[in-house]
């Protein structure tokens, strides 16, 4: 492998590289345009809804895929299709410093908490290879159960999936980049040695700004990271 090729990029999707709502809100809207949520879809997400919220908030809701059980798992391609050429609204920014990486010859990698069927549906959109790592269905007989297969990929998670790409592929992390949005995405950015806050939140602009990253607004143009030393004398973790 050459220098280039053990470097990698890794994008977070919902707030990073497409716009909202997230690709599971975009699902959402489909199915319920198809019919294919029903009351019953909805009741079995409240009941899990009621009975976790008190002990787990955050997984009542964001891990909770109880609204999908009994669907079939191919409404994914069907929700392909019907985004024609266009595919989910990406930012610009983006895009080009995705084209920037495989021109580089570095690999490009999508690592969301969002489910792995729509995040293949938004790699067959864009105009390079890329991996994929993001949270799991549990499929049987074709359709999903509700449930999800493994860990939900946001927070350390994300972090842990970085380096398991990163030693599956031969990537040497220092030299790799990471571009996030959210606190959930600063375990991923603290994995590389070259980290950019796009589109952050209040708290997460906050640590970048005080760590001296790169900060883009998605609708204008990325700026280039500063190389690892340039990083380093910064204080960056």
């Amino acid at each position: 492998m050459t220098r280039r090729e053990k470097i990698g990029a890794f994008f977070d999707v919902d707030g990073t590289v497409v716009a909202p709502p997230s690709l599971e809100w975009r699902f959402i809207g489909f199915l319920l345009a198809q019919d294919e949520l029903t009351t019953r879809h909805i009741a079995r997400w409240l009941v899990h809804f009621a009975k976790t919220v008190v002990p787990d908030p955050r997984g009542a809701a964001v891990l909770n895929k109880r609204y999908l059980g009994g669907l079939r798992a191919s409404l994914a391609d069907d929700w392909e299709q019907s985004l024609a050429d266009d595919g989910p609204p990406c930012y610009g920014a983006a895009l080009e410093r995705m084209r920037w990486h495989w021109s580089e010859g570095h690999r490009v990698f999508l690592v969301s908490g969002t489910l792995d069927c729509l995040a293949e549906v938004l790699a067959r959109q864009l105009s390079g290879p890329v991996e994929i790592a993001a949270t799991q269905l549990e499929v049987r007989g074709g359709c999903w159960t509700g449930q999800i297969a493994g860990a939900h990929l946001s927070g350390d998670e994300k972090g842990r999936a970085v380096r398991n790409l990163a030693a599956r592929f031969g990537l040497s992390l220092w030299d790799s980049y990471a571009y996030g949005n959210s606190m959930s995405d600063l375990p991923m950015l603290d994995s590389v040695g070259q980290r950019v806050a796009v589109n952050p939140r209040r708290r997460f602009r906050r640590i970048a700004s005080s760590e001296g990253w790169p900060i883009s607004d998605g609708r204008l143009a990325m700026p280039t990271p500063c190389c690892p030393l340039e990083l380093a004398s910064r204080g960056a973790r």
